[in-house]
């Protein structure tokens, strides 16, 4: 095999809890994550020239050695002494420094795609393993599907799928520093935090409007008050029929849970007209 290409999902997250600052000065969380239909693309191909060689399609990602697929090739391609090189072009759909693990779902996929290019033999937990080193969204990314995410995300918990619905993603024209967000909240304070068991439970049962009633994220009281655009952009999926909406991750993305596609569409229509998003998509939940 000379040339493989993946699909490197993008996940919300249908709970995200921030329980304390641990003394390493990441922070203890509780989460679950959701892939969704929402993807870049992966070309991995090997080259003669024994240099990993990164492209996107995008002036905004490093092409550099600090790019999160280059580190996982170089990882692997050290690890196992992998005399050839790689070419690594990557086609961005999911929103950058949007709070949906872009970079670390590339990351993942770069290994896994690494890992059945050369014929490594490692299993999904070998490759979790490694990937902890690269980024805390990492192993969830190799994972996929449906998980509690505990820990600094690295402690899963796989889940069912989901009931199924539609979903839609809209990014504003904004973009949010992760660093910054977690370097405001404050965990002691949160007075209202999302019921992680409860929501698993209703995953379970496929309950979908249970489900849909009970995602929060704590994040929003640190970026909502930065970015109103997305309490704006939450409000009109609110009124275009969603179950609920949210923001995923640090954000700015916002997501919402419909369980009626014209409703969905129209909503996207809105969402339009109105000119809040930069990037806007109907998709549903991925799980294999």
């Amino acid at each position: 095999m000379e040339k493989i290409e993946l699909k490197a999902y993008g996940k919300i997250n249908l709970g995200l809890d921030v329980i304390r600052k641990r003394p390493d000065g990441y922070h203890d969380l509780d989460m679950i994550m959701q892939m969704v239909d929402v993807y870049d693309d992966i070309v991995i191909t090997k080259n003669k020239t024994g240099k990993i060689e990164v492209k996107t399609d995008t002036a905004v990602l490093s092409n550099g050695k600090d790019n999160l697929a280059y580190m996982a090739a170089k990882m692997l391609m050290d690890e196992f002494k992998i005399k050839d090189g790689v070419n690594i072009y990557i086609n961005k759909r999911i929103p950058i420094a949007g709070g949906m693990a872009g970079g670390s779902s590339d990351c993942a996929t770069t290994l896994m795609g690494i890992n059945q290019l050369f014929e490594l033999g490692l299993s999904k937990e070998e490759l979790m393993e490694r990937g902890v080193k690269l980024g805390a969204d990492v192993p969830y990314c190799v994972l996929g599907g449906t998980a509690i995410a505990r820990g600094i995300g690295e402690v899963l918990t796989p889940l069912p799928a989901p009931a199924d619905c539609h979903v839609i993603i809209a990014k504003p024209p904004v973009s949010v520093s992760t660093a910054y967000v977690y370097g405001h909240i404050k965990p002691l304070e949160i007075t209202k935090r999302p019921d992680i068991e409860a929501m698993a439970q209703s995953i379970k049962d496929g309950d979908l409007k249970k489900m849909a009633s009970l995602i929060y994220n704590v994040m929003e009281d640190v970026t909502v008050v930065e970015y109103p655009i997305i309490s704006e952009i939450k409000q009109v999926m609110l009124d275009n029929g969603a179950l609920n909406s949210i923001m995923s991750g640090s954000g700015p993305t916002v997501f919402g849970l419909f369980d009626d596609k014209e409703k969905a569409q129209q909503c996207v229509k809105t969402l339009e007209e109105k000119g809040l998003t930069q990037q806007l998509y109907l998709t549903k939940f991925h799980n294999e």
